[in-house]
């Protein structure tokens, strides 16, 4: 279809790639400093390493001559968007980062943003420890969940001994807030 007749989209996040996480609308992109600065970095090598050397490579491959069956500019044309459709992304998630320290928390009684909470469920068997983190930095496997998840929602502003009533993608659950740490 020509992209005359396609709608362009007034969505902020364009430029997410496929399954990013996506805020709520209306809230703070909360992060914390780990988070905030492993993004920076990441933005800092595409735009100081990997995109230079790309546009390089893309000009090479252009002065070979024919560019409709050139798989370096090709190739390197399509990288190049994706490299510049990142940078975007990673420009407005920094812009828009709300840093919060969760060591500097004064209610530690609570579980607040950036809470390190050992939980388990009511029967006392299968503890687990979770890190409540921004959307960007989640990764479950690390025991890092995001502030947005059903999880975190639930265990926001409990209290050590509280049982907790959530629905999981299981069903259901009750889990006791153990410990609640702010590292």
């Amino acid at each position: 279809m020509n992209k005359a007749f396609v709608k362009e989209s007034d969505s902020d996040d364009d430029d997410a790639p496929p399954g990013a996480p996506s805020l709520p609308p209306g809230t703070r992109n909360y992060m914390t400093r780990r988070g905030f600065e492993t993004l920076k970095l990441e933005l800092d090598q595409l735009v100081r390493d990997e995109r230079p050397r790309l546009v390089e490579t893309i000009r090479w491959a252009a002065s070979n001559g024919d560019r409709s069956e050139n798989g370096d500019y090709i190739y390197g044309k399509k990288r190049l968007r994706e490299i510049d459709r990142r940078i975007r992304f990673l420009i407005k998630r920094l812009e828009t980062a709300t840093v919060v320290t969760p060591s500097e928390q004064e209610n530690t009684e609570q579980v607040y943003f950036g809470a390190t909470v050992t939980v388990c469920n009511v029967d006392g068997e299968d503890e687990q420890t979770y890190q409540i983190v921004g959307v960007d930095e989640a990764n479950a496997s690390e025991g890092r969940i995001s502030w947005i998840a059903p999880l975190s929602r639930a265990l926001l502003k409990a209290r050590e001994g509280d049982v907790i009533r959530f629905t999981s993608p299981a069903g259901l659950r009750e889990i006791e807030v153990l410990e609640i740490r702010y590292e």
